[in-house]
């Protein structure tokens, strides 16, 4: 797949899904604990690929999305929202104390320009907060459907971030990705095949649903054993 139809793949999915979709408060995720307390510490804050699921605060803080619905919507709620991508970031060097992003840098083609953009608009001492799916031996047609360039394998996620200036303070196990084959195989027929349907059912009942039953992040120093894990989130100081 080349770099522009990765683009495509991703732009007609988030549109069609954020579209007839509400928006969660960042209140009702697990991430809350976490990330408002980082939040009331950082005045100047960027959460890049949102959708209508943000996890900072709304008001206040900057987001960078593809997708009009998602722009839109951030605005009216009090977000500064604007239209752009992880790789090329509109603002300036070391302008942020915090950024977020969550379930994003994976959809890039070239990554290495998404990693050094979140390193370029954060200052030194300042966090990052990653999430990504992990380990190549998990792949389904489900990470092709999303617009998914890649899973990391864990030495090389450690070696970008190295590379870019961040060092991992904290990590845990993320993402509620179902790991039943039948699940994936019979997800994916729906979202091909009748995706208003399916877009509708995951709006108005398995993502609600799944709100229910997120468990507290458990964190741990350094990067986790990640063996049997899916996805991480971690927490990286910008040296």
């Amino acid at each position: 797949m080349t770099t522009r139809d990765l683009a495509l793949v991703n732009q007609r999915f988030y549109d069609a899904l954020w579209s007839n979709c509400r928006l969660v408060r960042p209140e009702r995720f697990n991430t809350w604990p976490l990330l408002s307390e980082l939040a009331a510490r950082s005045p100047s804050r960027l959460e890049v690929g949102p959708g209508l699921r943000p996890r900072l605060p709304i008001i206040g803080t900057c987001f960078v999305d593809i997708s009009p619905p998602v722009i839109a919507r951030l605005k009216v709620e009090g977000g500064l929202a604007t239209d752009g991508a992880i790789a090329a970031l509109p603002f300036a060097d070391e302008q942020f104390d915090l950024v977020c992003a969550f379930d994003v840098i994976e959809h890039v083609d070239d990554d290495r320009s998404g990693f050094r953009e979140l390193s370029r608009v954060l200052k030194k001492g300042g966090r990052l907060i990653l999430s990504v799916p992990i380990h190549a031996a998990f792949w389904t047609d489900f990470d092709v459907l999303v617009g998914h360039a890649r899973r990391y394998e864990p030495k090389e996620l450690v070696e970008q971030l190295r590379s870019h200036h961040f060092e991992i303070e904290s990590s845990a196990p993320f993402g509620m990705q179902p790991s039943n084959p039948w699940l994936v195989k019979h997800g994916m027929h729906w979202l091909i095949h009748h995706r208003e349907i399916a877009m509708r059912w995951y709006n108005g009942f398995i993502a609600p649903i799944g709100l229910l039953f997120q468990r507290r992040l458990q964190f741990s120093r350094g990067l986790i054993d990640t063996k049997g894990i899916d996805e991480v989130i971690l927490v990286c100081e910008r040296r």
